[in-house]
């Protein structure tokens, strides 16, 4: 088999006809030479993407180096509505504004993964274009296609009408936009989490009520995220940003959990298991550099080794070039309480999570614990220029504004 369709073809689950159907549609788009539709729409709730993005916009773009095309879809319309997927309650409703600075820089990070530069490779599209313009009849129409039966068939709704936790009308508009999307965009194949299957299928349904040939739904599974429990999502600061520097990427994900590693070696690489070293901390390592290596540059991803293990030492001053830079507000007022400044460093949540920080022993300053909660940087001149530490993965140098 090509080995770029067997990538493809790994941890996927497709919808209906399974893998056979997937590869049956790919010969017939060979012999008839056009390149398939390929869509993955992304919600701009968060201003950042992250690995668990990456996991499907590595699939999208396998799709791209197969030939065909990629549309990344931009949920411009649907973020305003809110995906009722995995949540036990509504959504907040976000405004325009908010949705349009999340969406900004999506496509830059898109970058990092898809092919941006082949001719026919990529569509970037943003379905306000046309949900936007939707009348009330054809919005009539939608709701008609549906019950409210197959709506609490969803897993989310069910188990919250169980609950007697409110499920409000517009939440129902939510995978019948989305679905509409696939419609529109002549989409034959749509990409999703496994937590999407619901919503990948009812594009599929609403194309065959239009009269349109009917995409294949391609799911994969969720990234767990850096706790090991839950899926990777920035509301449960578990996550790998795209765009974050290479020694944080680095120093997160070499301390990635032993049962993790398999699974994000499957999604986010493309080395087998079978050829990874037998030991579990050259494990870690190994995939710390070849994520940070995709994403940065192999350079960046050597260096911001050395460096975290530089840091792990305490050796702070070969680290002024990688480690995060965080400039003091002109008017701080000192001597302030170590355990405000790791808050306003973004190092701790709040005071309190920045002294239990310090009572853990995870804090250092340029390499030295700092064991006293209590404990009172002087003035501007005792910090400026340090690294600030809180365990092995988050770094801040301090510096002047």
């Amino acid at each position: 088999m090509d080995p770029l369709l067997s990538r493809l073809l790994a941890r996927i689950d497709v919808f209906p006809g399974g893998s056979t159907a997937l590869s049956e549609r790919l010969a017939a788009a060979a012999r008839e030479g056009r390149p398939l539709r390929i869509k993955l729409g992304i919600d701009p709730t968060r201003p950042d993407l992250h690995l668990g993005h990456a996991v499907l916009l590595r699939k999208l773009r396998q799709f791209q180096d197969l030939g065909h095309t990629a549309i990344l879809l931009i949920g411009s319309f649907t973020a305003l509505i809110g995906d009722p997927t995995g949540r036990s309650e509504a959504r907040p409703r976000l405004t325009p504004a908010e949705v349009e600075a999340n969406a900004r820089t999506y496509l830059e990070q898109a970058r990092l993964i898809l092919d941006c530069e082949t001719p026919g490779r990529l569509e970037i599209r943003a379905n306000a274009e046309w949900l936007a313009k939707l009348d009330l009849e054809r919005i009539i129409e939608l709701l008609a296609t549906m019950s409210v039966a197959q709506m609490l068939a969803k897993e989310d709704f069910g188990e919250r009408y169980r609950k007697e936790t409110p499920i409000y009308l517009h939440e129902f508009l939510y995978p019948l936009m989305q679905g509409y999307d696939s419609v529109v965009l002549d989409a034959d194949v749509e990409l999703g989490g496994n937590d999407q299957r619901f919503n990948l299928l009812v594009g599929r349904d609403l194309q065959g009520h239009f009269g349109r040939p009917q995409q294949l739904a391609l799911t994969t599974p969720l990234l767990v995220g850096l706790d090991g429990v839950r899926k990777m999502s920035k509301s449960f600061d578990n996550y790998v940003g795209l765009t974050e520097d290479p020694l944080t990427m680095y120093s997160k994900l070499e301390k990635i959990q032993d049962h993790l590693i398999p699974e994000y070696f499957e999604l986010l690489t493309d080395i087998a298991l079978a050829d990874l070293p037998t030991h579990p901390r050259e494990r870690q390592k190994l995939l710390a550099l070849t994520i940070t290596a995709a994403l940065h540059s192999p350079e960046q991803a050597a260096k911001a080794q050395r460096e975290a293990e530089e840091l792990v030492k305490g050796n702070t001053a070969a680290s002024s070039d990688v480690v995060p830079v965080c400039p003091l507000a002109p008017d701080l007022a000192f001597p302030i309480p170590l355990a405000h400044l790791l808050k306003l460093t973004g190092l701790a949540a709040s005071n309190g999570e920045g002294r239990r920080a310090i009572q853990g022993g995870a804090v250092r300053l340029d390499g030295e614990k700092i064991a006293d909660p209590e404990y009172l940087v002087a003035d501007r001149q005792a910090i400026v220029g340090r690294v600030l530490q809180v365990g092995k993965k988050q770094f801040r140098r301090i510096v002047d504004t």
